[in-house]
């Protein structure tokens, strides 16, 4: 039996920030960064609710902490918006999810991404980092109940941003795709967007911001495929190294996708080989496909110049050494590791971290 269900609603292209004004707004609260608070798309944003009276939360950071979302908690408690407001990245909403979660507040959520990747704007899912360790927080509650995918906030992504959040796209729909909650629907959205993304992100890596809203929609539906159908090993991994190293969570996924295929294909090659087909990469038989897949991902990587191990990422070999056990058991107690394709066993992840470590 398969269930599917979203709760959230979409509002997508050029001027969907317009929407912002539907929703009857008396107090709104923007939780955002810096960035978006100096270069005034915070206060855009906060008038576009026709709130009569708005504040911004704008000290939103990387991976963001306990202190980080204690402190909005209670920011939260002392204005009590009845409309809060994500903009930003993966972090501003996983920062908001918090806050909404843990203040108890009953107000409408709307997810207004400004990069490709996390498909938190339509996930039960947030990331709050403390001690070296990421820990995710899953509940229904966190999922927002707008999420806004306006093409104008695209226009002037990073080159480095395109890159790492394309392969959390790429790492979110390949995993939903062979998770054990996979289902039709699932499947349908996980293919969508891994072939979206994949054909795309060259010339969104490039300059060409006429494909960005495509690429935007892919990481949507990656987020919803994998929302019901879970994650893996990859994910699992991403997060107990990033906890521990303070690498961007898509240029993880990046350096570990290929031998994370590696470590599963031999239970799910064959849904690895049907993505590899949809995608255009070929492959008579199961094998063929899922090597094509694997040097696609390989070739991809360095077409958006990213490092291949953990060296190039910066990350010293000898201190990944000193640190495989613990990153290895973070992983191993991640909750994405409960729906990855084979239960892995702690030699298969030191085998992968032994992969991507890389020589210094």
């Amino acid at each position: 039996m398969e269930r599917f269900e979203c709760g959230t609603r979409i509002v997508s292209g050029a001027g969907a920030l317009a929407s912002l004004g539907e929703l009857g707004a008396g107090r709104a609260l923007v939780v955002t960064d810096p960035f978006f608070r100096d270069n005034g798309v915070a206060e855009q944003v906060a008038k576009q609710t026709g709130a009569q009276c708005w504040e911004l939360f704008s000290q939103v950071a990387p991976d963001p902490g306990l202190d980080l979302a204690a402190a909005g908690t209670a920011r939260v408690r002392d204005f009590q918006p009845d409309l809060i407001v994500a903009l930003g990245g993966g972090s501003a909403m996983d920062c908001a999810k918090a806050m909404k979660y843990f203040s108890g507040s009953g107000a409408t959520f709307v997810a207004v991404p400004t990069t490709s990747g996390s498909g938190s704007e339509v996930t039960d899912f947030a990331i709050l980092s403390h001690a070296g360790v990421k820990h995710p927080l899953v509940d229904r509650s966190l999922r927002p109940d707008v999420a806004i995918l306006d093409s104008d906030l695209l226009g002037k992504l990073p080159r480095s941003l395109i890159a790492d959040s394309g392969f959390d796209i790429l790492a979110h729909a390949l995993e939903a795709y062979a998770a054990t909650g996979a289902g039709a629907i699932t499947d349908a959205l996980a293919r969508d967007a891994f072939c979206a993304a994949y054909a795309k992100l060259p010339a969104s890596f490039a300059g060409d911001t006429t494909v960005r809203q495509s690429v935007h929609l892919a990481a949507t539906m990656a987020g919803m495929a994998f929302a019901q159908a879970g994650l893996g090993l990859c994910h699992a991994l991403a997060h107990s190294l990033g906890g521990a190293f303070h690498v961007p969570h898509g240029r993880l996924n990046a350096i570990l996708l290929p031998a994370v295929l590696d470590c599963n294909g031999s239970a799910v090659g064959h849904k690895y080989a049907e993505l590899a087909r949809a995608a255009g990469l070929g492959g008579s038989v199961d094998t063929i496909a899922i090597r094509n897949l694997k040097t696609a991902l390989v070739r991809l990587r360095r077409t958006l110049e990213m490092p291949e191990n953990l060296a190039q990422a910066g990350v010293d070999p000898g201190e990944v050494r000193q640190k495989r056990e613990a990153v290895a058991s973070a992983a191993l107690a991640d909750p994405c590791c409960a729906t990855n394709p084979v239960k892995p066993t702690r030699q298969a992840v030191m085998d992968i971290l032994d992969t991507v470590t890389g020589h210094g």
